[in-house]
């Protein structure tokens, strides 16, 4: 089974988690192309940080509902807007 791992930091895990955010962004990257473009998952592991393996607390598995690409303003990628990956953790 393909599954791919995001590390978050903790206040969009808490959001993700009580579904108040329904897309993680991504930016777009050589390194993010590769993972996302082609490719199919058959489930997403969301953490939050980097959890010791036996952590289920920190961790959410759902399952893979693809991703798109897309152009937003968001705060933590500066003030211009960008070009991301919007990956469906819903």
């Amino acid at each position: 089974m393909a599954t791919l791992h995001l590390p978050l930091k903790g206040a969009y895990f808490d959001q993700i988690k009580s579904g108040e955010k329904i897309e993680e962004y991504r930016l777009v990257t050589p390194f993010w192309t590769k993972r996302l473009e082609g490719r199919a998952y058959d489930r997403i592991e969301l953490a939050k940080g980097y959890p010791p393996k036996g952590d289920t607390s920190r961790r959410i598995t759902r399952l893979w509902r693809g991703a798109r690409k897309t152009t937003i303003t968001h705060s933590h990628f500066g003030p211009d807007p960008v070009e991301v990956y919007a990956i469906r953790v819903n």
